[in-house]
C-alpha cells in the first residue's frame, strides 16, 4: 500500500485549516504504518485515540470558522463530521477488542483515507471558496 500523503489539490485557502489537514493525514498515516508493522496493540490504540481526540479539535475549528463567517451550508458540514466521528469510534472498538488486525489496517486505509480526502476535496474547499468571497 502506497504512503499516504496530502495532495495540494486539497488546499483550501486557509492556512490553518490547510495545516490541521495535513497533520490529519499525518497522523492516519502513522496509524496505518504503526498497525501494518504490528506494534502493540496498546501503541495502536493510543494513536487511534489521538487521532480521534484531533479529529473532534479540528472540526470545531472548522465549525466556529463556518459560525462566525456565516457559512450557509454549516450544517451538512456538521453532519459530515459527526459521520466521521462515528466511524472512528467503530474502528476504536474493533481495534480494542480485535487488535491492530489485517481488517482493522484495511478499513483504516481504505474508509478514513477515502473520506478524508472526499470531505477535503467536495465539502471543505467549499469554505475556502466561501471565505475568499467574503470581504476583510
Amino acid at each position: 500500500m502506497a504512503p499516504l500523503e496530502f495532495d495540494p489539490v486539497l488546499l483550501t485557502g486557509h492556512d490553518h485549516i490547510d495545516a490541521q489537514h495535513r497533520e490529519l493525514f499525518s497522523r492516519v498515516s502513522q496509524l496505518l504504518d504503526a498497525s501494518r508493522e504490528r506494534r502493540s496493540r496498546e501503541e495502536v490504540v493510543r494513536m487511534l485515540e489521538f487521532l480521534g481526540v484531533y479529529v473532534v479539535h479540528h472540526f470545531a475549528a472548522e465549525e466556529t470558522l463556518m459560525e462566525t463567517s456565516g457559512y450557509d451550508r454549516i450544517e451538512s458540514h456538521r453532519l459530515e463530521h459527526r459521520s466521521f466521528v462515528r466511524e472512528l469510534e467503530v474502528l476504536r472498538l474493533e481495534l480494542k477488542s480485535e487488535g491492530p488486525t489485517n481488517r482493522f489496517v484495511i478499513r483504516v486505509g481504505n474508509r478514513v483515507t477515502t473520506w478524508l480526502r472526499e470531505h477535503i476535496y467536495r465539502t471543505d474547499r467549499m469554505i475556502g471558496e466561501w471565505l475568499r468571497e467574503r470581504p476583510g
